[in-house]
């Protein structure tokens, strides 16, 4: 199931010469003199070897989880194309269109949602992430009125027990487990700063102003969606709280309310392996980068979440189309700094804009890239290990999970 892409032989090198006896001729060992160098034209200076473009292709679009319109789909539907013939990664679930300020976009009810994830999934070659924001409060896409259970806000599981928080984890991974949904872009690991914040602590979305609170309560509620078989997603790294915009709406530059403290959570929790994901914020920091914002810095996401903190999941960007980056970068030039900062998976919400053909574009972009020789087939091959090892979890996240507190 966890398939690695099907295409021509890599080269690793070059092969040398057999032993003595394999060339008898002068002729034969001038051609092979002739193809040994043409091979080694084909094999770019970034890289120890190349790789045929299918394969390159398919690891691409596993780099890749979007949005898309239809509570239904079918063989016209473009996102049944981007499974098939891009290898797409992951979809993600709304409950309403932002851009057609409509509120039907993918899901009606249970049967339907259950319907809707089995048509994805049996269309794809690698299993599918199927993702969805499912915090519990005001943030959450499975609601009452659709036929889903009501389920609290980190804020106030925050005021409880982490085993309560557990718990409330547990009823929101049953729930996602059975409408086929593996991973839940939750917990938020924000510290709550300022309580105003209007996409943190005006939403709830924190479990609490101290930062051992929060680092508890998100691995007790990861703990409790792992022991249903999905996956959980710390975010915002390196840390929303203190926020006093939105970055769904612009800029956002924290270099005046960020504090050292909104990392802690992720300093308790990455040791623990509380989490196999961790999605980044858009947020600008010019403590750590005085040029782009967290989901495009190197210095950000390699520097500190990788190499200080030492993070070897799969870093997942918030929303590509979040007026933060969108913006201010071109579509094509974002990919490329996301992937050289670090990220794993670019997100295409696909609602707050709309492209059917999202999918084809990202994966022209990171292949040309690559035979332009601005990235290399090792940054490729390594966001591809890691994303299906966090696939791998979905065999085994039953039995996974630390149980050791922060």
């Amino acid at each position: 199931m966890f398939e690695r892409p099907v295409g021509k032989r890599i080269f690793r090198g070059v092969r040398q010469p057999g032993p003595a006896g394999v060339f008898h001729d002068s002729n034969s060992s001038i051609g092979m003199l002739f193809f040994l160098g043409a091979m080694l034209l084909l094999v770019p200076a970034s890289s120890g070897y190349a790789m045929d473009t299918a394969s390159l292709r398919a690891m691409a679009g596993q780099m890749l989880l979007v949005g898309f319109r239809g509570t239904a789909v079918n063989n016209d539907s473009p996102i049944l194309r981007d499974i098939r013939e891009y290898n797409l990664g992951g979809v993600i679930l709304f409950d309403r269109d932002v851009q057609l300020k409509s509120t039907e976009r993918n899901i009606q009810s249970p049967e339907q949602v259950k319907a809707l994830t089995a048509s994805l999934q049996a269309n794809a070659r690698t299993t599918l992430f199927v993702a969805v924001d499912q915090e519990g409060g005001k943030v959450r896409r499975f609601r009452e009125e659709r036929g889903f259970a009501p389920s609290p806000s980190a804020k106030v599981m925050g005021q409880g027990s982490p085993e309560q928080t557990r718990l409330e984890g547990e009823r929101t991974g049953k729930l996602l487990a059975g409408l086929g949904v593996n991973l839940n872009f939750a917990p938020v690991a924000d510290v709550d700063v300022n309580p105003q914040s209007p996409a943190i602590g005006a939403l709830e979305r924190s479990f609490s102003a101290d930062p051992d609170q929060v680092a508890l309560h998100a691995h007790a509620f990861s703990r409790g969606l792992l022991s249903q078989g999905v996956l959980p997603c710390l975010k915002h790294f390196p840390g929303h709280g203190s926020a006093t915009v939105d970055s769904h709406l612009g800029l956002t530059d924290i270099s005046k309310t960020w504090t050292s403290a909104e990392l802690r959570p992720y300093e308790l929790l990455i040791p623990l392996k509380a989490s196999p994901l961790i999605m980044t914020g858009h947020l600008f920091l010019r403590r750590f980068d005085e040029v782009h914002p967290s989901t495009l810095s190197r210095a950000v996401l390699t520097g500190i979440l990788r190499q200080r903190l030492g993070f070897e999941g799969v870093i997942v960007s918030d929303d590509m189309q979040m007026r933060a980056i969108a913006e201010h970068y071109g579509q094509a030039e974002a990919i490329l700094l996301a992937v050289e900062a670090g990220v794993d998976i670019l997100v295409f919400g696909n609602n707050l804009d709309y492209d059917p053909d999202i999918v084809p574009k990202a994966v022209d972009v990171l292949v040309k890239a690559v035979e332009e020789g601005r990235l290399s087939v090792e940054r490729i091959e390594a966001s591809h290990r890691r994303i299906q090892a966090a696939k791998q979890q979905l065999q085994t996240s039953l039995a996974w999970g630390p149980q050791a507190q922060p």
